[in-house]
Protein backbone atom coordinates (compact mmCIF):
# COMPACT_ATOMS: atom_id res chain seq x y z
CA UNK A 1 0.00 0.00 0.00
CA UNK A 2 1.03 3.11 -1.23
CA UNK A 3 2.42 6.20 0.87
CA UNK A 4 -0.07 7.51 -0.36
CA UNK A 5 -2.95 6.08 0.83
CA UNK A 6 -2.10 6.93 4.14
CA UNK A 7 -4.11 9.95 4.80
CA UNK A 8 -7.40 8.86 3.36
CA UNK A 9 -6.93 5.57 5.85
CA UNK A 10 -6.76 8.31 8.87
CA UNK A 11 -9.55 9.99 7.40
CA UNK A 12 -11.49 7.19 7.42
CA UNK A 13 -10.74 5.81 10.31
CA UNK A 14 -11.57 9.17 12.56
CA UNK A 15 -14.67 9.63 10.47
CA UNK A 16 -15.26 5.42 11.22
CA UNK A 17 -15.32 5.80 15.19
CA UNK A 18 -16.97 9.43 15.20
CA UNK A 19 -19.97 8.10 12.65
CA UNK A 20 -20.11 5.11 15.62
CA UNK A 21 -20.14 7.18 18.68
CA UNK A 22 -22.15 9.72 17.68
CA UNK A 23 -25.50 9.06 17.40
CA UNK A 24 -24.44 7.31 21.08
CA UNK A 25 -23.59 10.50 22.27
CA UNK A 26 -24.90 13.28 20.59
CA UNK A 27 -27.36 15.27 22.82
CA UNK A 28 -31.43 14.86 22.10
CA UNK A 29 -33.17 17.14 20.20
CA UNK A 30 -34.46 18.34 16.71
CA UNK A 31 -30.89 18.83 15.34
CA UNK A 32 -29.25 15.44 16.66
CA UNK A 33 -30.56 13.81 13.34
CA UNK A 34 -29.51 15.99 10.86
CA UNK A 35 -25.97 16.18 12.33
CA UNK A 36 -25.78 12.26 12.89
CA UNK A 37 -27.06 11.65 9.26
CA UNK A 38 -24.49 14.08 7.73
CA UNK A 39 -21.60 12.48 9.50
CA UNK A 40 -22.50 9.31 8.06
CA UNK A 41 -22.69 10.45 4.93
CA UNK A 42 -19.46 11.96 5.37
CA UNK A 43 -18.00 8.88 7.02
CA UNK A 44 -15.89 6.89 3.69
CA UNK A 45 -16.11 3.29 5.57
CA UNK A 46 -19.69 3.74 6.55
CA UNK A 47 -20.80 5.79 3.16
CA UNK A 48 -24.73 6.67 3.00
CA UNK A 49 -27.74 4.51 4.60
CA UNK A 50 -30.54 6.52 3.74
CA UNK A 51 -32.92 7.24 0.85
CA UNK A 52 -31.22 8.45 -2.29
CA UNK A 53 -33.70 11.34 -2.49
CA UNK A 54 -33.72 12.37 1.03
CA UNK A 55 -33.33 16.20 1.70
CA UNK A 56 -31.26 15.44 5.40
CA UNK A 57 -28.19 17.02 4.85
CA UNK A 58 -29.56 19.90 2.61
CA UNK A 59 -30.19 23.19 3.84
CA UNK A 60 -30.22 23.22 7.51
CA UNK A 61 -26.96 22.45 7.49
CA UNK A 62 -25.33 24.73 6.18
CA UNK A 63 -27.69 27.93 7.36
CA UNK A 64 -27.78 27.67 11.48
CA UNK A 65 -31.55 27.60 12.94
CA UNK A 66 -33.38 30.64 13.26
CA UNK A 67 -30.19 32.28 11.00
CA UNK A 68 -31.02 35.67 10.05
CA UNK A 69 -30.24 37.80 6.50
CA UNK A 70 -29.19 41.17 6.97
CA UNK A 71 -31.73 43.42 5.44
CA UNK A 72 -29.77 46.26 4.14
CA UNK A 73 -28.03 43.41 1.72
CA UNK A 74 -30.94 42.62 0.25
CA UNK A 75 -31.91 43.75 -2.61
CA UNK A 76 -34.74 41.72 -4.16
CA UNK A 77 -36.91 39.62 -2.98
CA UNK A 78 -35.45 36.14 -4.99
CA UNK A 79 -31.87 36.90 -3.26
CA UNK A 80 -33.81 37.12 0.37
CA UNK A 81 -35.43 33.63 -0.18
CA UNK A 82 -32.51 31.94 -1.97
CA UNK A 83 -30.22 32.99 1.02
CA UNK A 84 -33.16 32.17 3.91
CA UNK A 85 -34.19 28.56 2.20
CA UNK A 86 -30.65 27.11 1.80
CA UNK A 87 -30.24 27.74 -1.89
CA UNK A 88 -27.47 30.03 -1.99
CA UNK A 89 -25.00 30.74 0.79
CA UNK A 90 -22.78 34.30 -0.07
CA UNK A 91 -19.10 33.46 -0.54
CA UNK A 92 -17.73 37.18 -1.35
CA UNK A 93 -18.87 40.64 -2.87
CA UNK A 94 -20.88 39.30 -5.37
CA UNK A 95 -20.00 35.56 -5.57
CA UNK A 96 -21.93 32.94 -4.24
CA UNK A 97 -22.31 29.41 -3.25
CA UNK A 98 -24.55 27.37 -5.02
CA UNK A 99 -26.16 24.52 -2.62
CA UNK A 100 -27.23 21.02 -3.25
CA UNK A 101 -30.86 21.68 -4.23
CA UNK A 102 -30.61 24.81 -6.29
CA UNK A 103 -27.60 22.70 -8.10
CA UNK A 104 -30.22 20.23 -9.35
CA UNK A 105 -32.41 22.95 -10.63
CA UNK A 106 -29.30 24.71 -12.29
CA UNK A 107 -28.32 21.37 -13.98
CA UNK A 108 -32.39 21.11 -14.89
CA UNK A 109 -31.58 24.17 -17.30
CA UNK A 110 -28.73 23.22 -18.74
CA UNK A 111 -30.51 19.78 -19.78
CA UNK A 112 -33.16 22.10 -21.05
CA UNK A 113 -30.67 24.50 -23.04
CA UNK A 114 -28.46 21.20 -24.32
CA UNK A 115 -31.49 20.08 -25.90
CA UNK A 116 -33.11 23.06 -27.58
CA UNK A 117 -29.66 24.04 -28.85
CA UNK A 118 -28.92 20.46 -30.34
CA UNK A 119 -32.30 20.43 -31.78
CA UNK A 120 -31.14 23.55 -34.46
CA UNK A 121 -27.75 21.79 -34.88
CA UNK A 122 -25.91 23.71 -32.70
CA UNK A 123 -22.36 21.61 -30.86
CA UNK A 124 -21.12 22.33 -27.37
CA UNK A 125 -17.63 22.83 -26.42
CA UNK A 126 -15.06 24.46 -24.20
CA UNK A 127 -13.71 27.81 -24.84
CA UNK A 128 -10.51 28.97 -22.19
CA UNK A 129 -11.79 31.01 -19.31
CA UNK A 130 -8.63 33.00 -20.30
CA UNK A 131 -8.56 35.28 -23.38
CA UNK A 132 -5.47 37.11 -24.41
CA UNK A 133 -5.94 41.29 -23.61
CA UNK A 134 -4.35 41.26 -27.42
CA UNK A 135 -7.50 39.96 -28.88
CA UNK A 136 -9.50 42.23 -27.32
CA UNK A 137 -7.55 45.10 -28.49
CA UNK A 138 -7.04 43.62 -32.22
CA UNK A 139 -11.15 43.47 -32.06
CA UNK A 140 -11.59 46.87 -31.09
CA UNK A 141 -13.00 46.38 -27.30
CA UNK A 142 -10.47 46.84 -25.64
CA UNK A 143 -8.28 50.60 -26.13
CA UNK A 144 -4.62 50.11 -27.04
CA UNK A 145 -3.39 51.48 -23.59
CA UNK A 146 -6.18 49.78 -21.51
CA UNK A 147 -4.67 47.03 -20.94
CA UNK A 148 -4.73 46.75 -16.99
CA UNK A 149 -6.87 49.41 -16.12
CA UNK A 150 -9.45 48.53 -14.25
CA UNK A 151 -12.78 48.34 -15.99
CA UNK A 152 -16.13 46.29 -15.96
CA UNK A 153 -13.60 43.66 -17.52
CA UNK A 154 -12.16 41.29 -14.63
CA UNK A 155 -8.45 41.28 -15.90
CA UNK A 156 -5.10 39.58 -14.40
CA UNK A 157 -1.29 39.92 -15.36
CA UNK A 158 0.92 36.46 -15.49
CA UNK A 159 4.00 36.10 -14.38
CA UNK A 160 5.35 36.84 -17.37
CA UNK A 161 3.29 40.46 -17.85
CA UNK A 162 0.70 39.08 -20.43
CA UNK A 163 -2.62 40.66 -19.27
CA UNK A 164 -5.32 38.09 -19.60
CA UNK A 165 -9.35 38.72 -19.87
CA UNK A 166 -11.80 36.27 -17.67
CA UNK A 167 -14.10 37.15 -20.17
CA UNK A 168 -17.93 38.13 -20.04
CA UNK A 169 -18.69 37.05 -23.34
CA UNK A 170 -16.10 35.09 -25.67
CA UNK A 171 -16.72 36.52 -29.07
CA UNK A 172 -12.29 37.14 -29.72
CA UNK A 173 -11.67 33.65 -28.30
CA UNK A 174 -13.90 32.18 -30.41
CA UNK A 175 -13.16 33.48 -33.82
CA UNK A 176 -9.61 33.66 -33.62
CA UNK A 177 -10.19 29.90 -33.16
CA UNK A 178 -12.02 30.00 -36.26
CA UNK A 179 -9.11 32.27 -37.62
CA UNK A 180 -6.59 29.47 -36.66
CA UNK A 181 -8.27 27.05 -39.05
CA UNK A 182 -8.68 29.36 -41.81
CA UNK A 183 -10.10 29.17 -44.87
CA UNK A 184 -12.44 26.73 -44.28
CA UNK A 185 -14.39 25.85 -47.97
CA UNK A 186 -17.77 27.47 -47.40
CA UNK A 187 -19.26 23.80 -47.80
CA UNK A 188 -18.82 23.43 -44.35
CA UNK A 189 -20.92 26.13 -43.14
CA UNK A 190 -23.53 27.33 -41.25
CA UNK A 191 -21.50 26.89 -38.09
CA UNK A 192 -23.09 26.78 -34.78
CA UNK A 193 -20.78 26.35 -31.60
CA UNK A 194 -21.72 27.03 -27.90
CA UNK A 195 -20.79 26.65 -24.45
CA UNK A 196 -22.11 26.58 -20.73
CA UNK A 197 -19.71 28.03 -18.93
CA UNK A 198 -18.52 30.64 -15.93
CA UNK A 199 -18.31 34.07 -16.55
CA UNK A 200 -16.90 37.13 -15.06
CA UNK A 201 -17.82 40.96 -15.22
CA UNK A 202 -16.27 43.50 -12.09
CA UNK A 203 -19.45 44.99 -10.95
CA UNK A 204 -18.67 48.18 -9.69
CA UNK A 205 -21.94 47.52 -7.60
CA UNK A 206 -23.32 44.10 -7.64
CA UNK A 207 -26.63 43.63 -6.71
CA UNK A 208 -29.88 41.28 -6.20
CA UNK A 209 -28.00 38.15 -5.58
CA UNK A 210 -27.52 35.69 -8.82
CA UNK A 211 -29.48 38.40 -11.02
CA UNK A 212 -26.07 40.49 -10.74
CA UNK A 213 -23.12 39.04 -9.77
CA UNK A 214 -19.35 38.95 -10.62
CA UNK A 215 -19.35 35.54 -11.49
CA UNK A 216 -22.01 33.63 -13.08
CA UNK A 217 -22.66 30.79 -15.55
CA UNK A 218 -24.16 31.12 -19.05
CA UNK A 219 -24.77 29.92 -22.40
CA UNK A 220 -22.90 31.40 -25.05
CA UNK A 221 -23.60 30.40 -28.40
CA UNK A 222 -21.56 31.08 -31.76
CA UNK A 223 -22.79 31.04 -35.34
CA UNK A 224 -20.59 31.56 -39.14
CA UNK A 225 -22.73 31.73 -42.00
CA UNK A 226 -20.93 32.36 -45.28
CA UNK A 227 -23.23 35.19 -46.42
CA UNK A 228 -25.89 37.92 -44.91
CA UNK A 229 -28.74 36.00 -45.74
CA UNK A 230 -27.24 32.65 -44.17
CA UNK A 231 -26.53 34.93 -40.93
CA UNK A 232 -30.06 36.14 -41.25
CA UNK A 233 -31.75 32.40 -41.34
CA UNK A 234 -29.53 31.04 -38.62
CA UNK A 235 -30.72 34.53 -36.68
CA UNK A 236 -34.74 33.72 -37.00
CA UNK A 237 -33.72 30.04 -36.35
CA UNK A 238 -31.95 30.77 -33.13
CA UNK A 239 -34.78 33.35 -32.32
CA UNK A 240 -37.34 30.96 -32.62
CA UNK A 241 -35.37 27.88 -30.20
CA UNK A 242 -35.35 30.91 -28.22
CA UNK A 243 -38.93 30.90 -28.36
CA UNK A 244 -39.52 26.90 -27.49
CA UNK A 245 -37.51 26.92 -24.26
CA UNK A 246 -38.98 30.44 -23.09
CA UNK A 247 -42.38 29.00 -23.12
CA UNK A 248 -41.25 25.37 -21.85
CA UNK A 249 -40.05 27.09 -18.95
CA UNK A 250 -43.25 28.90 -18.79
CA UNK A 251 -42.42 32.19 -17.45
CA UNK A 252 -44.09 35.07 -18.79
CA UNK A 253 -41.73 36.42 -20.99
CA UNK A 254 -41.38 39.75 -24.07
CA UNK A 255 -39.27 39.83 -26.84
CA UNK A 256 -37.73 43.27 -27.72
CA UNK A 257 -35.75 44.87 -30.23
CA UNK A 258 -32.46 45.57 -28.31
CA UNK A 259 -29.52 47.55 -28.83
CA UNK A 260 -26.49 46.36 -30.22
CA UNK A 261 -24.54 48.35 -27.39
CA UNK A 262 -20.38 47.51 -26.80
CA UNK A 263 -21.22 43.94 -28.88
CA UNK A 264 -21.71 45.74 -31.84
CA UNK A 265 -23.07 44.60 -34.83
CA UNK A 266 -26.88 45.18 -37.22
CA UNK A 267 -29.43 43.61 -35.01
CA UNK A 268 -30.05 42.91 -31.63
CA UNK A 269 -33.22 41.16 -29.90
CA UNK A 270 -33.49 40.61 -25.72
CA UNK A 271 -35.49 38.44 -24.00
CA UNK A 272 -37.26 39.94 -20.99
CA UNK A 273 -38.88 39.07 -17.67
CA UNK A 274 -41.56 41.52 -16.44
CA UNK A 275 -40.43 42.07 -13.17
CA UNK A 276 -40.62 45.19 -11.19
CA UNK A 277 -37.00 44.72 -10.08
CA UNK A 278 -35.94 44.37 -13.64
CA UNK A 279 -33.23 47.05 -14.56
CA UNK A 280 -34.46 47.41 -18.19
CA UNK A 281 -37.23 49.71 -19.39
CA UNK A 282 -39.44 48.11 -22.18
CA UNK A 283 -41.47 49.78 -24.57
CA UNK A 284 -44.92 48.32 -26.16
CA UNK A 285 -46.59 50.46 -28.68
CA UNK A 286 -50.83 50.29 -27.80
CA UNK A 287 -50.74 51.19 -32.06
CA UNK A 288 -48.49 48.44 -33.76
CA UNK A 289 -48.14 46.08 -31.03
CA UNK A 290 -43.84 47.10 -30.69
CA UNK A 291 -42.21 45.80 -28.83
CA UNK A 292 -38.20 47.66 -27.76
CA UNK A 293 -35.77 48.19 -25.11
CA UNK A 294 -36.29 51.98 -24.03
CA UNK A 295 -32.58 52.60 -25.20
CA UNK A 296 -33.87 52.77 -28.44
CA UNK A 297 -36.42 55.64 -28.20
CA UNK A 298 -34.93 59.34 -27.82
CA UNK A 299 -35.09 60.43 -24.23
CA UNK A 300 -38.01 62.57 -24.42
CA UNK A 301 -39.81 60.40 -27.10
CA UNK A 302 -43.37 58.95 -26.19
CA UNK A 303 -43.72 58.32 -29.90
CA UNK A 304 -43.25 54.77 -31.28
CA UNK A 305 -40.97 55.41 -33.88
CA UNK A 306 -42.49 52.21 -36.33
CA UNK A 307 -46.16 53.48 -36.76
CA UNK A 308 -45.17 56.96 -35.45
CA UNK A 309 -48.22 56.83 -33.59
CA UNK A 310 -49.49 59.56 -31.11
CA UNK A 311 -50.32 57.74 -28.63
CA UNK A 312 -48.84 57.38 -25.24
CA UNK A 313 -46.40 53.70 -24.73
CA UNK A 314 -46.72 51.75 -22.17
CA UNK A 315 -43.47 51.03 -20.04
CA UNK A 316 -42.98 47.89 -18.12
CA UNK A 317 -39.76 47.04 -16.61
CA UNK A 318 -38.02 43.34 -17.30
CA UNK A 319 -35.14 41.13 -16.30
CA UNK A 320 -33.10 40.23 -19.25
CA UNK A 321 -32.59 36.99 -19.66
CA UNK A 322 -30.83 36.40 -23.02
CA UNK A 323 -29.87 38.21 -25.90
CA UNK A 324 -29.22 37.45 -29.71
CA UNK A 325 -27.33 39.77 -31.67
CA UNK A 326 -25.97 40.13 -35.57
CA UNK A 327 -22.24 40.66 -35.88
CA UNK A 328 -21.58 40.03 -39.20
CA UNK A 329 -17.94 41.14 -39.98
CA UNK A 330 -17.19 43.04 -36.41
CA UNK A 331 -15.05 40.24 -35.38
CA UNK A 332 -14.17 38.16 -38.09
CA UNK A 333 -12.70 41.07 -40.57
CA UNK A 334 -10.18 42.45 -37.61
CA UNK A 335 -9.42 38.97 -36.54
CA UNK A 336 -9.23 36.83 -40.25
CA UNK A 337 -11.85 34.43 -39.40
CA UNK A 338 -12.48 33.47 -42.94
CA UNK A 339 -14.23 30.80 -45.63
CA UNK A 340 -12.99 29.74 -48.88
CA UNK A 341 -15.83 31.21 -50.91
CA UNK A 342 -17.38 29.77 -53.95
CA UNK A 343 -15.63 31.58 -56.32
CA UNK A 344 -12.29 30.23 -54.89
CA UNK A 345 -11.27 33.62 -52.77
CA UNK A 346 -11.27 33.72 -48.67
CA UNK A 347 -14.07 36.14 -47.47
CA UNK A 348 -14.79 37.25 -43.85
CA UNK A 349 -17.55 34.91 -42.30
CA UNK A 350 -20.80 36.05 -40.93
CA UNK A 351 -20.94 36.04 -37.41
CA UNK A 352 -24.15 35.71 -34.77
CA UNK A 353 -23.89 35.35 -30.72
CA UNK A 354 -26.52 34.40 -28.87
CA UNK A 355 -26.06 34.41 -24.96
CA UNK A 356 -28.70 32.89 -22.01
CA UNK A 357 -27.70 34.03 -18.31
CA UNK A 358 -28.06 30.49 -16.90
CA UNK A 359 -28.11 31.26 -12.90
CA UNK A 360 -29.67 34.47 -13.78
CA UNK A 361 -32.22 32.98 -15.28
CA UNK A 362 -33.13 30.91 -12.08
CA UNK A 363 -33.35 33.69 -9.92
CA UNK A 364 -35.45 35.86 -12.17
CA UNK A 365 -37.63 32.64 -12.49
CA UNK A 366 -38.23 32.69 -8.58
CA UNK A 367 -38.41 36.72 -8.37
CA UNK A 368 -41.40 36.72 -11.01
CA UNK A 369 -43.22 33.83 -9.79
CA UNK A 370 -42.29 33.65 -6.08
CA UNK A 371 -44.47 35.24 -3.29
CA UNK A 372 -42.74 37.00 -0.21
CA UNK A 373 -42.77 34.05 1.81
CA UNK A 374 -43.08 31.00 -0.26
CA UNK A 375 -40.26 29.85 -3.21
CA UNK A 376 -42.50 29.12 -6.32
CA UNK A 377 -40.69 27.09 -9.27
CA UNK A 378 -41.60 27.06 -13.07
CA UNK A 379 -42.24 23.10 -13.14
CA UNK A 380 -39.08 22.64 -15.66
CA UNK A 381 -36.95 24.36 -13.19
CA UNK A 382 -38.07 22.80 -9.83
CA UNK A 383 -35.60 21.04 -8.13
CA UNK A 384 -38.18 18.09 -7.50
CA UNK A 385 -42.02 17.59 -8.77
CA UNK A 386 -43.23 16.00 -5.86
CA UNK A 387 -42.33 16.06 -1.86
CA UNK A 388 -43.22 13.23 0.07
CA UNK A 389 -43.93 13.30 3.70
CA UNK A 390 -44.16 10.79 6.00
CA UNK A 391 -45.23 10.36 9.90
CA UNK A 392 -43.47 12.30 12.72
CA UNK A 393 -41.22 9.94 14.56
CA UNK A 394 -43.23 7.72 17.84
CA UNK A 395 -46.65 8.29 16.08
CA UNK A 396 -48.48 5.44 16.06
CA UNK A 397 -49.17 5.37 11.95
CA UNK A 398 -45.12 5.47 12.06
CA UNK A 399 -44.38 1.72 11.55
CA UNK A 400 -47.21 1.19 9.89
CA UNK A 401 -46.69 3.78 6.88
CA UNK A 402 -43.29 2.44 5.56
CA UNK A 403 -44.33 0.14 3.25
CA UNK A 404 -46.91 3.10 1.90
CA UNK A 405 -44.02 5.13 1.42
CA UNK A 406 -41.99 2.92 -0.61
CA UNK A 407 -45.06 1.67 -2.76
CA UNK A 408 -45.57 5.25 -3.03
CA UNK A 409 -42.86 6.42 -4.23
CA UNK A 410 -41.55 3.71 -6.75
CA UNK A 411 -45.18 3.82 -8.31
CA UNK A 412 -44.56 8.03 -8.70
CA UNK A 413 -41.71 6.61 -10.54
CA UNK A 414 -44.34 5.41 -13.71
CA UNK A 415 -46.03 9.02 -13.65
CA UNK A 416 -45.63 10.93 -16.73
CA UNK A 417 -43.13 14.14 -15.66
CA UNK A 418 -42.75 12.35 -12.50
CA UNK A 419 -39.56 9.78 -12.96
CA UNK A 420 -36.57 10.99 -10.68
CA UNK A 421 -38.67 14.04 -9.77
CA UNK A 422 -39.73 12.64 -5.84
CA UNK A 423 -38.08 14.07 -2.85
CA UNK A 424 -38.72 12.04 0.72
CA UNK A 425 -38.72 14.61 3.58
CA UNK A 426 -37.77 11.39 6.18
CA UNK A 427 -36.76 13.79 8.95
CA UNK A 428 -39.47 12.21 11.35
CA UNK A 429 -38.00 14.48 14.42
CA UNK A 430 -40.12 17.04 13.24
CA UNK A 431 -43.67 17.68 12.90
CA UNK A 432 -45.82 16.89 9.73
CA UNK A 433 -47.08 20.23 9.85
CA UNK A 434 -43.53 21.81 10.20
CA UNK A 435 -42.35 19.56 7.39
CA UNK A 436 -45.63 20.41 5.02
CA UNK A 437 -44.85 24.22 6.12
CA UNK A 438 -40.87 23.73 4.80
CA UNK A 439 -42.23 22.23 1.37
CA UNK A 440 -44.38 24.57 0.51
CA UNK A 441 -41.87 27.36 1.23
CA UNK A 442 -39.43 25.86 -0.90
CA UNK A 443 -41.82 25.48 -4.03
CA UNK A 444 -42.30 22.01 -4.66
CA UNK A 445 -44.89 21.56 -6.76
CA UNK A 446 -46.91 18.93 -5.63
CA UNK A 447 -46.90 17.61 -1.33
CA UNK A 448 -48.15 14.23 -0.54
CA UNK A 449 -48.57 13.50 2.76
CA UNK A 450 -48.73 9.83 4.26
CA UNK A 451 -50.65 10.56 7.56
CA UNK A 452 -52.74 8.98 10.02
CA UNK A 453 -55.62 8.72 7.18
CA UNK A 454 -53.15 6.96 4.95
CA UNK A 455 -53.34 4.13 7.82
CA UNK A 456 -57.20 4.21 8.54
CA UNK A 457 -58.46 5.00 5.58
CA UNK A 458 -56.24 4.45 3.13
CA UNK A 459 -56.42 8.40 2.32
CA UNK A 460 -53.91 10.72 0.83
CA UNK A 461 -53.26 14.44 1.41
CA UNK A 462 -52.68 16.00 -1.94
CA UNK A 463 -51.40 19.41 -2.22
CA UNK A 464 -51.37 21.43 -5.28
CA UNK A 465 -48.90 24.52 -4.26
CA UNK A 466 -49.04 26.48 -7.28
CA UNK A 467 -53.32 27.24 -7.44
CA UNK A 468 -52.92 26.40 -3.39
CA UNK A 469 -55.40 23.48 -3.14
CA UNK A 470 -55.45 20.31 -0.97
CA UNK A 471 -57.50 16.99 -1.00
CA UNK A 472 -57.79 13.99 0.74
CA UNK A 473 -57.27 10.70 -1.90
CA UNK A 474 -57.47 7.01 -2.33
CA UNK A 475 -54.37 5.75 -3.56
CA UNK A 476 -55.30 5.25 -7.34
CA UNK A 477 -56.74 9.16 -7.63
CA UNK A 478 -53.63 10.62 -5.63
CA UNK A 479 -51.01 8.76 -8.52
CA UNK A 480 -54.12 10.34 -11.15
CA UNK A 481 -54.15 13.53 -9.45
CA UNK A 482 -50.13 13.93 -9.47
CA UNK A 483 -49.57 12.91 -12.81
CA UNK A 484 -52.47 15.43 -13.82
CA UNK A 485 -51.34 18.21 -12.00
CA UNK A 486 -47.88 17.78 -13.75
CA UNK A 487 -49.40 17.85 -17.17
CA UNK A 488 -51.26 20.51 -16.65
CA UNK A 489 -48.22 22.58 -15.68
CA UNK A 490 -46.86 21.06 -18.89
CA UNK A 491 -50.17 22.54 -21.09
CA UNK A 492 -49.86 26.60 -19.56
CA UNK A 493 -46.24 26.48 -20.39
CA UNK A 494 -47.28 25.50 -23.85
CA UNK A 495 -50.00 27.99 -24.13
CA UNK A 496 -47.43 30.90 -23.10
CA UNK A 497 -45.42 29.87 -26.00
CA UNK A 498 -47.62 30.42 -28.26
CA UNK A 499 -48.91 33.87 -26.59
CA UNK A 500 -45.58 35.03 -26.49
CA UNK A 501 -44.67 34.51 -29.96
CA UNK A 502 -48.04 35.95 -30.81
CA UNK A 503 -47.59 38.86 -29.07
CA UNK A 504 -43.80 39.21 -29.56
CA UNK A 505 -44.04 38.93 -33.84
CA UNK A 506 -43.82 42.91 -33.79
CA UNK A 507 -40.14 43.15 -32.16
CA UNK A 508 -39.23 40.89 -34.61
CA UNK A 509 -39.89 43.21 -37.24
CA UNK A 510 -38.83 46.26 -35.89
CA UNK A 511 -35.48 46.32 -37.06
Amino acid sequence: MGASALPIIIFSAIFGVVGIVLPIVAPKGPNRGWLCCYMAQMNPLIGPKLHQNTILIMAPLIIPKNATVKSQDINSKSQRLMLEHGLIRQAGNGTFYLLPLLQRSLQKAIDLIDRHMEAIGAQKMTLPLLTSAELWKKSGRLKANEGGTPTELLQTTDRHGKVQILGPTHEESITSLLAAIAPVTYRQFPLRLYQISTKFRDEMKPRFGLMRAKEFLMKDLYTFDVDREGCRDTYESVNEAYGRLFGEIGVPFVKVAGDCGTMGGSLSHEYHFPSEVGEDQLIRCTRCGLHSNAELFPAVSEQCKSCISSETVERQAGIEVAHAFILEERYTKPLGATCLAANGKPAPLQMGCYGIGVTRLLAASIEVLSSEKEIRWPAALAPYRVCLITPKAGSKEETQAVPWIGKLYNDLQTVPNCTGEVIVDDRTQLTIGKRLLDARKLGYPVIVIVGSKAISEEMFEVHNVTDGTEVNLSYGDTLTAVGEILASKSAKHQHSTVQNQCGNKAAQEVL
